[in-house]
């Protein structure tokens, strides 16, 4: 496992004059993103005792001797076995599932006690709001898990916006020839016929430069994003979400369900990025890319631990000779996969990063080291540092990276597939947010093709009367956005600069702080009290508040069960029909622990049901009844909570943005209100996206988070199955989210 031990990281406890020595209760039991300097308000000298449970703290030990100092590993392990241990010890059922939909039952239970722990509140999802686009709906490869969704290579785009009432009937067509493979080549005809001229052009707006071209190197979306588009996978998910033949021409799997064997088109060539040929694409590259995966340890390597042989004890150190991980190239175009045990969801991965090929000549070429021997700030290793430094095998090459302003991709012309590719010059123009209106003004003018609007521009789409004819509600799709609480917050001012993004938090409020947050009734109060809606509004506008909220982490209906399934629901046997969706599980789960949170709507979605689309947390009077045990219980530990003497809760937010500023108001505005001024956010002031990344959402461990409250990351899945996202909450660095709720 990835490991980092920080000797010089403590855990902030409360002294002996806040709390009552030696009290300590247990009353209970994902994601990702401490100061390695601490701020001026922020002890030097504090000492890590032992890491508090739920709904507890420790100071001293009940001998009157001072606790034990704890590494910082053991203190993640005390808080995430006192937080998430309920989580922990029901996902671990899983494991004992007979069925694809015993798994999933079993699942949908783990998460309920997930939400329960309320270790970060799902906020909203992607889409669901108005947008005018020039693009073809339905023409970018669709799925709701892995990479694909972001490969742009067959994408339909007009010089003319396209009007809401065509949209609707080409949504209506891909839902009639969805899995025909005939889609793509009507909605041609069907623009062509509407009087639309298609163009060979495609320019989208971003807001976060990548930090790594190394597609292996890396699990940040924001790279990712952007990498996708320079390399192809073995599959690949096309427009009607079919997995497709890509470098793969075809496969097989044995009888036992423990190997799959890829045999590769021929012919294939890595290119540099002026276009010079560099090799030919070989089973030997993807050989070479899942061990540099497995070395540089980007976030990735999560997902086949387990999976793969011997893939968890080559990164682990166990075994050091990769010849004996299950991944082999059998001849110079055939590459074989062999598994731990039969994996149902295993070719639904083919579409992340995890499995991307890479060119071992141009690797080693760069100074790239596998092994024992791989070093990422060797001198000489330039591998994936820029847009130059990578070997090409997909549609595009990068012609212009320019940070903060311009990517370019231009068509690869030695592209295996160059004939049935629809955009030629793909580009992107940084947009940092400052200016509300800027992607609308840009959409109009045809700057780029395609604008969310925002509660500022729908406003003036009115009144330029491009949104009744124009304006359409976007697909809402299966990424999952939450604000994580940090229950072990040791970093006050952003690691990567000491000076940005300070809290202005004194030593006592940083102290009380720590201790509310490992409370579960604390941590609920707030969540309850966060009026989602108004909160949301902020970008979407008041009319469409609640069609992007997100209720629970994995989407109610991202899975069904394929049989008739019975599962015990606190000792209680229930049989769930083929066909009953996941969320209606996790709903039954919380439901039968009497928490008060609706993560699924029966009603919702025309009678489909959804997690969708309402808000089912948000309730004062919840919030109130939960944060009076809270105050009730923790006093009794020696913390004083009142009006007088509140928990203050630092929330980054970017002031360069007018949305994400109002946001934050709305979110505050909420919680105190609610509280009764017994919490207070306080609200910190990042200047650009820049800072707010940093805060959280660019940072490795848990200890460099500089938040109690951080709204920007969420989770995409990676392949068909609950796992994954409910695995990146597992424990002792194997869950990638982990991090964000401020361990591991």
């Amino acid at each position: 496992m990835k490991k980092k031990i920080v000797g010089m990281l403590f855990v902030l406890t409360m002294c002996a004059s806040l709390i009552a020595c030696g009290s300590s209760t247990d009353n209970t039991k994902d994601n990702q993103t401490s100061t390695a300097t601490p701020t001026a308000s922020a002890s030097t000298d504090a000492t890590a005792t032992a890491a508090p449970t739920d709904d507890a703290t420790t100071g001293d030990n009940t001998d009157g001797e001072p606790a034990e100092e704890l590494s910082y590993d053991e203190t993640s392990a005390a808080i995430y076995a006192a937080v998430l241990g309920d989580f922990s010890d029901a996902y671990a059922m899983v494991d004992t599932a007979a069925t694809v939909s015993e798994r999933y039952a079993y699942s949908a239970i783990a998460e309920a006690k997930l939400m329960e722990a309320a270790v970060m509140l799902p906020t909203n999802t992607q889409g669901g709001r108005y947008a005018i686009s020039r693009v073809a709906p339905y023409t970018v490869d669709f799925t709701y898990w892995g990479n694909d969704y972001d490969r742009y290579h067959q994408a339909l785009v007009a010089t003319e916006i396209i009007s809401a009432a065509d949209r609707t009937e080409m949504k209506e067509k891909w839902a009639e020839l969805k899995g025909t493979g005939t889609y793509e080549a009507w909605a041609k005809d069907f623009l062509t016929n509407k009087g639309y001229t298609l163009k060979d052009t495609y320019t989208i707006a971003y807001t976060s430069d990548p930090v790594t071209w190394d597609a292996l190197g890396t699990s940040r979306a924001a790279d990712s994003e952007a990498i996708i588009n320079t390399y192809d996978g073995l599959m690949e998910y096309d427009v009607e979400g079919t997995l497709q033949p890509a470098l793969a021409e075809s496969y097989e799997v044995s009888a036992d369900g423990l190997t799959y064997t890829f045999h590769l088109r021929q012919g294939v060539k890595w290119v540099d990025s002026q276009g010079r040929e560099v090799a030919d694409v070989t089973a030997d590259d993807f050989v070479a890319g899942m061990q540099h995966m497995m070395d540089a340890q980007g976030g990735l390597e999560y997902l086949i631990q387990g999976i793969i042989v011997n893939a968890n004890e080559y990164i682990g150190g166990e075994v050091t000779d990769f010849a004996e991980v299950g991944v082999k190239a059998t001849d110079d175009y055939t590459v074989e996969y062999t598994l731990e045990a039969p994996c149902t969801y295993f070719t639904t991965m083919l579409g992340y990063g995890v499995f991307a090929p890479m060119s071992r000549a141009y690797y080693t070429s760069q100074g790239g080291k596998f092994g024992q021997e791989f070093d990422s700030a060797a001198a000489d290793y330039t591998y994936g540092k820029d847009s130059n430094s990578i070997a090409y095998c997909g549609p595009y090459l990068v012609s212009n990276a320019t940070a903060n302003n311009t990517i370019v991709f231009i068509a690869n012309d030695t592209y295996w597939n160059a004939d049935n590719i629809n955009v030629k010059t793909l580009t992107w123009l940084f947009n940092d947010g400052s200016d509300t209106t800027k992607g609308y003004t840009d959409m109009k003018a045809g700057t780029i093709d395609g604008v969310a609007l925002n509660s500022s521009t729908i406003e003036i789409a009115r009144t330029d009367g491009l949104f009744d004819d124009y304006a359409y509600v976007s697909a809402t799709n299966a990424v999952s956005y939450m604000a994580f609480y940090n229950l072990n917050r040791a970093a006050f001012a952003n690691v990567s600069d000491s000076t940005a993004v300070v809290s202005t938090q004194t030593e006592e409020d940083m102290e009380r702080t720590n201790i509310a947050m490992n409370n579960v009734h604390f941590r609920r109060a707030i969540s309850f009290a966060v009026d989602r809606g108004a909160y949301n509004a902020q970008g979407v506008g008041e009319d469409l508040k609640y069609n992007s909220l997100r209720n629970c982490y994995t989407p109610g209906t991202f899975v069904s069960l394929e049989e008739d399934t019975t599962v015990s629901i606190n000792g209680t046997d229930v049989t769930y029909p083929a066909g009953t969706y996941y969320g209606e599980i996790m709903q039954a789960q919380i439901d039968a622990d009497g928490v008060a949170i609706k993560v699924w709507d029966a009603a919702a979605n025309d009678g489909v049901g959804s997690s969708d689309g309402f808000d089912g947390w948000y309730n004062v009077d919840n919030a109130v009844a939960e944060l009076t045990t809270a105050v009730a219980e923790l006093s009794a530990e020696g913390l004083t909570i009142s009006a007088d003497s509140p928990i203050v809760l630092d929330f980054p937010y970017p002031s360069n943005s007018e949305t994400y500023t109002n946001r934050a108001n709305a979110y505050k505005q909420s919680v105190e209100a609610a509280l009764n001024g017994l919490v207070t956010i306080n609200l910190v002031e990042c200047v650009d996206y820049n800072q707010w990344y940093y805060a959280g959402y660019y940072t490795d461990y848990g200890y460099e988070a500089n938040y109690d409250i951080y709204d920007l990351s969420g989770w995409g899945p990676d392949y068909g199955d609950p796992s994954t996202y409910l695995d990146t909450f597992l424990s002792d660095y194997a869950g990638y989210m982990i991090k964000c709720i401020g361990i591991y």
